[in-house]
């Protein structure tokens, strides 16, 4: 039977204590951000940090025990630390195991938009030598059904995908009847503009549970200049496939997401505010990326990341203030970053993962056969650079493909953990490795820390958003809950 401890235990300030692995960054000018491999953190004054590393600090303290409770020190009163640490860790990597969920087909380049953003090699309407064969397509879904993940996702891309619906119709149906051996937990998205779907293609949607995801980049001169298309009705045609989507799936069924431009920078309350008069739960405030005609058209050179970050904290502040008014909506790049902060789940984010979630979260099968480990890579691919390309559906074997050297090479240079600048930066726990973005800038997998917009952009935002936790108590319980409810 336990006993309680003699009186001097608790008279006599208590200093035998050992420290567990943590790595700790400045915040501001007073506090360093600690971290823990588990991702716990704490935000502490300087000086409460050299007590803590030189074993005075007090163990009545609040510091201390907080520090206890977070598992950065371990002393006779939490032996089982080292355990639920472990412990931790373990729930933290176990989406690794779920091997390859996310499937996408790209079932053609043809697109009638022609955004000048646009990250995708598109071709016009009438070159259908650009359309995914059906025999790609069989090959395809083989790979597919040999991932060891037990949910698998299937999303058709483009160009504009519904150009080939019919091939859609097929690969899900073919899909499906696979299952019924596999039993997986199936899922089906097409990411479209909208401008060609109907009832028809919606009523299929509906009877085999696929869902829509479409862009909406704000109000509707902002959308137009954005993404135009003959007519110059790019919004209009959205606005009235959303409606329909959802009269005819139901409004869980249907999500939407933006891309910055330098027109944007200026608007992001307007383009919130579009989104709540089309009655979405939150948005993605997503930066432009350097591929495809992006590219080409030096759009993506538009802005800086400063001023993208300027941007996306006006627009965090201005959701903060809808909720204080009681109007539910959130961001979804917060949703993902604060779960990975506040809870031992991984939200499966492919760009915040370490080692990379190329090929291990998702892969792509391009309308000619070859394979690629994510999205930007494929865009690489059309641009020239064949890197990350990992065989061919047409030529290679499931084996071949994932233990390709253009895969396994970039992610065993991307575990964060032993990448010189990450591997001490006590952000690295919510940060991931972007080997095909660092390749595509420097020609590196690894990419050099200081110059990179991607280390720049992610750790601003990590502080910023630590920052707005410690000084606001409403924050706090705002990030709690999206962290907690996606």
């Amino acid at each position: 039977m336990a006993k309680f401890k003699p009186i001097t235990f608790y008279s006599k300030p208590q200093s035998k204590y050992q420290l567990l692995p943590f790595k700790y960054s400045e915040l501001d000018a007073k506090r360093y951000l600690l971290s823990n491999i588990a991702g716990e953190y704490l935000a502490v004054d300087k000086t409460v940090l050299k007590k803590f590393v030189e074993h005075k600090l007090d163990s009545r303290s609040e510091e201390y025990i907080n520090l206890r409770a977070k598992h950065f020190l371990l002393d006779e009163n939490n032996n089982i630390a080292l355990d639920l640490l472990a412990l931790k860790v373990r729930t933290r990597y176990q989406s690794l195991s779920n091997f390859t969920s996310l499937h996408i087909f790209v079932v053609t380049l043809r697109c009638e938009h022609s955004c000048p953003y646009c990250q995708v090699s598109r071709q016009s309407e009438d070159k259908k030598k650009y359309d995914m064969t059906y025999e790609i397509a069989d090959k395809a879904l083989d790979l597919v059904f040999l991932s060891p993940s037990k949910t698998i996702k299937i999303e058709f891309q483009g160009g504009e995908p519904l150009l080939n619906f019919d091939l859609i119709k097929y690969v899900v149906l073919s899909a499906k009847k696979i299952n019924q051996t596999h039993n997986k937990f199936l899922d089906f998205v097409i990411a479209t503009n909208l401008a060609l779907v109907n009832k028809e293609i919606l009523n299929f949607c509906k009877e085999n549970k696929v869902h829509i995801s479409t862009s909406l980049d704000g109000p509707k001169d902002l959308h137009n200049k954005n993404r135009p298309r003959p007519g110059k009705n790019s919004y209009e045609k959205t606005i009235e496939g959303i409606n329909l989507s959802r009269d005819l799936l139901g409004r869980d069924q249907v999500s939407a997401l933006m891309t910055t431009t330098e027109m944007s920078l200026e608007r992001v309350e307007q383009i919130i505010d579009e989104y709540l008069d089309q009655k979405f739960n939150g948005i993605f405030l997503r930066h432009l990326s350097p591929y495809g005609f992006a590219i080409k058209t030096k759009s993506y050179m538009a802005y800086s990341t400063d001023r993208w970050l300027n941007f996306y904290k006006k627009g965090i502040e201005y959701i903060i203030e809808l909720n204080r008014r009681g109007i539910d909506f959130r961001e979804y790049y917060a949703c993902t970053v604060l779960k990975k902060m506040l809870t031992s789940e991984d939200a499966g984010f492919v760009d915040l993962m370490s080692p990379a979630g190329i090929g291990i979260a998702a892969v792509v099968y391009n309308y000619d056969g070859t394979v690629h480990p994510s999205d930007e890579s494929r865009m690489l691919a059309e641009m020239g650079d064949k890197t990350f390309c990992l065989g061919n559906v047409l030529e290679n074997t499931y084996e071949e493909i994932f233990t390709s050297e253009a895969l396994l090479k970039p992610l065993e240079d991307s575990f964060t953990l032993s990448v010189p600048m990450c591997s001490d930066c006590a952000y690295e726990p919510y940060c991931g490795s972007d080997p095909v973005y660092h390749h595509g800038i420097s020609k590196d997998f690894i990419g050099r820390k200081p110059d990179s917009d991607f280390c720049h952009r992610n750790m601003s935002i990590f502080k910023y958003l630590i920052i707005r936790m410690e000084e606001d108590n409403f924050v706090k319980q705002l990030f709690l809950k999206w962290a907690n409810d996606t």
